[in-house]
């Protein structure tokens, strides 16, 4: 088996699944000519895992039934010696030996939901593999904006007023939330509670557009954000590459939107087809403002990439007063759209670069994890197995 075969895991249960296989046919496409052996990993819309050459095609994935049928259903197992295998699961018997490839890493090309939120990288947990972008921990907490907001409140990073609530509460108390929203003042922003590229965001003007936003957030999640409108709104973003130990930003972009608030259309279809994901949106960089602001949010960026316990490459995006400067975090994308490579082609990293040291950098934390003590040596269990099951009861 060759020991670098590169898993390139995409798709999954989420609103995102298009945009993760955009993300993820731009790593294939951008490492085809490097030393590792590229191997897809789809996740479908109904969490089903495929592999197989046909994956790595984007003509193929306008008929996905069609394409999961070419495919070939896949499972990470391990082998008789501890290590991890991605291999095919549907063949069986003497003359039909399933594949296997040996993992060397996995480049998390996630968007959304299970794939970005850390439940796919507790599976690489558990199989003790390396894989690219931050942990479970920073995976998360970035993709929750409510929790995103709560820690940088408690570390003193500047964020916009708001309130949240859950479909229940919405339920029973709609008046109560809707006199508190008031309260913050229209325009407001309202967002799902758990998601990303702009899906079931809303700016509204008044109650009766507010009622109708919060109902259509809470067909994507069971939280909902309100947030107060930055007016005049700038939107200013920034990619911040390495370890919480160890990193850089990037150079700062203005995206430009037909409205305030940046739609799904805005990121990944104004600039065409929508076949370079993130990439094709329009948008100014370096971003159009002063060289102070620049810096400012350039170091801001890094403190909260460290205060998430990021890893890998992160966009923060930041809701920038117009008039005064006044900056505000907005959300921290541990898997941003197209890794937020065009961000660091302007910082004179090549895509391929920026992967190669992605995989390194996830590499490096795997060997560093493992360096450590993960077990207690004890005899614990033949103490208790002498006593047996009644000797149990009431222990700790």
């Amino acid at each position: 088996m060759s020991e670098k075969n590169l898993v390139v895991a995409f798709g999954g249960v989420s609103p995102e699944h298009e945009v993760s296989v955009l993300s993820a046919m731009q790593v294939l496409a951008a490492l085809e000519q490097s030393t590792y052996e590229l191997i897809p990993l789809y996740i479908s819309k109904s969490g089903k895992w495929f592999t197989g050459e046909t994956l790595k095609d984007l003509s193929n994935y306008k008929d996905l039934p069609s394409l999961e049928t070419s495919a070939s259903p896949c499972a990470f197992v391990k082998n008789e010696i501890g290590a991890t295998l991605l291999q095919e699961t549907d063949k069986t018997g003497l003359f039909s030996k399933p594949k296997a490839w040996q993992v060397y890493a996995v480049v998390c090309a996630f968007h959304g939901s299970e794939g970005e939120n850390g439940a796919f990288q507790g599976v690489c947990e558990m199989f003790n593999v390396p894989y690219t972008g931050s942990g479970i921990l920073g995976s998360s907490v970035g993709m929750d904006k409510v929790k995103a907001k709560q820690l940088c409140e408690a570390n003193n990073i500047p964020i916009t007023s708001s309130l949240d609530f859950y479909e229940s509460d919405w339920e029973t108390l709609q008046d109560t939330i809707l006199k508190e929203a008031e309260l913050l003042g229209y325009p407001l922003v309202v967002k799902p509670g758990n998601l990303g590229s702009s899906i079931g965001v809303k700016k509204v003007e008044d109650e009766k557009e507010l009622i109708e936003a919060v109902e259509t957030a809470f067909r994507y999640d069971a939280h909902v954000l309100v947030e107060e409108a930055i007016q005049p709104l700038m939107e200013i973003n920034c990619s911040v590459l390495g370890t919480a130990e160890n990193n850089r930003s990037s150079v700062c972009e203005r995206p430009l939107g037909d409205t305030e608030t940046l739609s799904f259309e805005d990121k990944y279809q104004s600039g065409g087809s929508g076949e370079k994901g993130m990439a094709s949106a329009d948008r100014i960089i370096p971003a159009d403002i002063s060289p102070e602001l620049a810096e400012s949010i350039r170091k801001l960026a890094m403190h909260i990439f460290k205060t998430f316990d990021a890893s890998g490459v992160a966009r923060l995006d930041f809701l920038v007063n117009a008039e005064t400067e006044q900056v505000y975090f907005n959300e921290i994308n541990t898997i941003p759209g197209s890794f937020s490579f065009y961000l660091w082609e302007k910082s004179e990293l090549s895509f391929k670069e920026l992967l190669e040291e992605l995989i390194e950098i996830g590499i490096k934390k795997h060997q560093t994890k493992n360096g450590r003590i993960r077990s207690y040596e004890t005899n614990l269990l033949s103490e208790k197995a002498i006593k047996g099951i009644k000797g149990l009861k009431g222990t700790k």
